[in-house]
Parts: C-alpha cells; structure tokens; sequence
C-alpha cells in the first residue's frame, strides 16, 4: 500500500484483512516471506518478526517456525495456496530445514547482538535471565505453543502454561547507534525535500520514549543495566528432554 497522507510516517495502523490461502496476492506474501527467509545463509543478519497485529500475530509464531523447521510440512502447505503461485514459486526446491540452533538466533541472539544488548538474547555466565523452557512434542509447532516454563529477569512468570502473579517491572529496550554526525545535516535536507516535513518530527525524543514506558526503566543499548534483582544465567543448553532458549 502507499501511505498518502500526510505527516502519516508510522504507516496506516491496522489493516482489516482476512487473509485467504487460495488468493493470489495473499498466496504470494506467504511465499516470498518464507523463500526470504530460507535463502538467508546467515541467520546473524535476520530477525525473526510480523507486522503485529496486521500479517502475521505473534501468536503465529509456532506455526511459522514450523514451516521454516519442517520442510515436508512446508511442501503440504503449499499444496494449500494459489496453484499459480506454487507453481512459480522457489518453495519445492528449497530443502533447508532452520534447526534449533538458528531459530535461538532468529529470534533471541541476532537481535539482541545487533541491537547491541549485550547482556540479553544468549544463555551464558553473566547474561540476565530471560529463559523460556519448552517440551519437546510431536511437531516443532505444537513443541512452541505453550512454554512449560518462562523466566523473566531470573523471575518465574510463567510455569506449566499458566501465568504466575509475580511479574518483574517491565524495561523499555532501545537502541543507541554509533553514526557519522557529519551525515546528519545532509540527510535531513534530503528528508525535508523529498517528503515535505520537518526533520525533527521524525525523531523520537529521550523525553518521547520515558511516555512510551508502561512501567519500570527503559535501557538503552548503551547503558544497559540489570534489573536491581535480575539473577544471571550459569548454564546454558538443554535440561532433560526439554528445549531451552534465551526468550531475550
């Protein structure tokens, strides 16, 4: 979609969309997303993400991570989709199947690298404690459905799929980039003249992100801290049967 209007930069909001497997444009946003997503040799440079609440809600996750993790599973969908767009599609010749190693950097470890939070996103000596625990089950969707155990902070907030009512005051993350200062004069001429607004308000203020807070501190990338209480991991990999991952 073009956004039209203006001073109109975060987009159009929620789109009212019922997506439908046999349309042809729906069929294709499925596909292309995945091929993306499966010729990226370096699971480093990706992050795992939808455009919540429009495309894909978080709580489809499980599903995506499916597809991308079982190709047999993968190919039975597409036999699901627009027959022209799987016919056209690079789908049936991929056969790379992401293992567990590269769904934790996906979505927890690239993310928190690149962000530079340096002390989240990995199960490691000195790392806070933000685990998710998950058992192993018949499918890798079924597997991420329901977490048997979430840690937060070193705080157990989740245990055997029900929410605990303990819950450690929430920390808005953001990132605080190294850039070349210099740019900045001639990059804001360029945004004015293209797009007929001011450079300021594109920017969100230090002031503007303690608003966005819902509660507890925020953290930037490069005044990381714990929270006061935040246990650190001392082990990482898997206990027993079940799956543990850094859910920074």
């Amino acid at each position: 979609w073009v956004v039209s209007d203006m001073e109109c930069q975060a987009g159009c909001g929620v789109v009212p969309m019922r997506y439908e497997d046999k349309q042809y444009v729906h069929s294709l946003q499925w596909t292309i997303g995945l091929e993306l997503m499966l010729l990226i040799e370096d699971p480093w440079r990706v992050f795992l993400t939808t455009d919540h609440p429009n495309g894909g809600p978080f709580t489809s996750y499980p599903h995506l991570l499916r597809l991308l993790m079982d190709r047999s599973f993968r190919q039975s969908m597409l036999e699901t989709i627009h027959p022209r767009v799987a016919e056209n599609s690079l789908l049936r010749e991929l056969t790379r199947e992401y293992t567990l190693d590269e769904v934790a950097i996906i979505t927890r470890a690239a993310p928190a690298r690149i962000l530079g939070l340096h002390d989240r996103g990995r199960l490691s000596p000195g790392a806070i404690a933000d685990v998710a625990v998950y058992p192993q089950r018949d499918n890798w969707e079924a597997t991420f459905e329901r977490a048997s155990l979430v840690m937060k902070c070193g705080v157990e907030v989740v245990q055997d799929g029900v929410q605990l009512a303990s819950m450690p005051d929430c920390q808005t993350l953001f990132a605080e980039p190294h850039y070349d200062g210099a740019l900045m004069k001639q990059l804001a001429a360029s945004v004015e003249q293209r797009l007929h607004v001011p450079w300021r308000s594109l920017e969100i203020s230090p002031h503007e992100i303690q608003g966005l807070m819902r509660a507890g501190s925020a953290v930037s990338s490069s005044s990381f801290s714990p929270h006061p209480s935040s246990p650190r991991t001392s082990a990482s990999g898997q206990v027993g049967s079940r799956t543990t991952e850094g859910a920074g």
